[in-house]
């Protein structure tokens, strides 16, 4: 059912037939107007919401010439000469009604009422647009907030460019019984506030995989997915690109998680008591994952696991199918990985004074060094499967000789 807010005004005129704009009274305005059009939460910890709330409770009287002004979209509105009454629909209901633009704004108007300031001088802009679509809300949420910084990811969120993976992400949930915390805009509550719990993170696991887009053998410039960027804009072909690779994040969401139990045993048991020997592995600290059920007792970068990742993209054929089944290879080539190569190179970037930090998701002697062990393991462990079946073959050929020579004596 629509709900219905009411706004108490000075004065207003129809700038449109579909849009209001009012002066309204701080006092009383409402704080419980929906984000659904709003392109990110507001964050109590921002210059943004910190300006407004020391602009509204050291001169009240002043904040309508100071302040920019709040946008709401609201289904119907009812106007009076006191009072604006707003019918707002649920999202539930298709509705992509309340704060479009003005979210740190309301935030400070319900804290600064929390403390019993006085705002009864006060008075906000309100901008009210009537009936938009969510495409239409949305365009506008966009523009509205380029006045100040919004990051790639909220911008793709809003445009809904992220709708695919989460509808993958829902499919996987129920297929597997987990549950992901991802978050997609900027101070999503409930999202951990980790690194590899952001959406941005989940491309990039995906993308480690693509044996296609970053394949050394090939002609192309781009050998390893090293140094990714966010994107900020997903196009059809893009998408279609993603959507190919997504089979794959359960494997790598397992990869990801597998080393950091790897590396929470082994800083767990050290040589020297007290001592941790690997680089940029804070023991004071804690990490998530996006689907793990507890956490870990270390901080490590947030590109940590995407080298090795990368390097099992060795293991797939040009429609990303394991050459191997995954389940044959993947703990004991990770276990390879660890014990020959990846352990010692945070072991002596610790000795050496060193951090790797985000260096390691640029540092293409490490891709290449990790992919080039990959090839040989993968030519190790089909030399193996060769040579079993040639082993079989001869092993039946043997015994199938036998038969036809005592069949023949007797």
């Amino acid at each position: 059912m629509p709900k219905t807010w009411n706004i108490k005004i000075d004065n207003y005129f129809q700038a449109n037939p579909n849009c209001i704009i009012a002066t309204a009274h701080v006092d009383s305005f409402p704080t419980d107007l929906p984000l659904e059009p709003n392109i990110r939460e507001p964050n109590r910890k921002s210059a943004t919401y910190r300006q407004v709330f020391d602009s509204l409770t050291t001169q009240p009287e002043k904040f309508f010439s100071r302040h920019s002004g709040i946008v709401l979209s609201a289904n119907k509105v009812k106007p009076s000469k006191t009072s604006l009454e707003l019918e707002i629909l649920e999202a539930s209901e298709g509705g992509s009604d309340g704060i479009i633009n003005g979210g740190h704004t309301v935030l400070g108007f319900e804290q600064a009422k929390n403390y019993n300031y006085n705002l009864t001088q006060a008075r906000v802009k309100v901008t009210i647009h009537i009936g938009l679509s969510e495409d239409e809300a949305k365009d506008i949420a966009l523009a509205s907030n380029t006045t100040t910084p919004v990051d790639s990811r909220s911008k793709v969120n809003a445009r809904g460019d992220y709708k695919f993976l989460k509808q993958y992400l829902v499919s996987l949930e129920r297929a597997e019984d987990r549950k992901f915390r991802i978050a997609y805009y900027q101070n999503q509550s409930g999202a951990p506030r980790n690194a590899q719990c952001n959406v941005n993170h989940l491309v990039k696991l995906i993308n480690c995989l693509d044996r296609n887009r970053y394949n050394p053998d090939g002609n192309k410039r781009t050998k390893h997915p090293a140094g990714m960027s966010p994107p900020s804009n997903i196009t059809d072909t893009e998408r279609e690109r993603l959507t190919a690779l997504l089979p794959l994040l359960s494997q790598a969401l397992w990869i990801e998680q597998r080393l950091y139990e790897i590396v929470q045993d082994h800083i767990s048991n050290p040589r020297r008591k007290g001592m941790n020997d690997l680089a940029s592995i804070d023991i004071r600290k804690t990490t998530l994952l996006p689907d793990s059920k507890y956490s870990f007792g270390f901080g490590a970068p947030t590109d940590l696991a995407l080298p090795i990742i990368a390097s099992y993209r060795v293991f797939l054929n040009e429609d990303y199918k394991w050459i191997i089944p995954f389940d044959e290879f993947a703990e004991d080539f990770l276990q390879h990985l660890w014990t020959n190569y990846f352990r010692k190179y945070l072991v002596s970037e610790k000795t050496a004074g060193n951090t790797v930090g985000t260096k390691i998701s640029r540092n293409q002697e490490i891709w290449e060094s990790l992919y080039i062990s990959a090839q040989s393991y993968l030519n190790q462990h089909l030399m193996k499967m060769v040579n079993s079946s040639k082993s079989e073959s001869e092993s039946n050929l043997t015994l199938g000789t036998k038969g036809r020579l005592q069949a023949g004596k007797k």
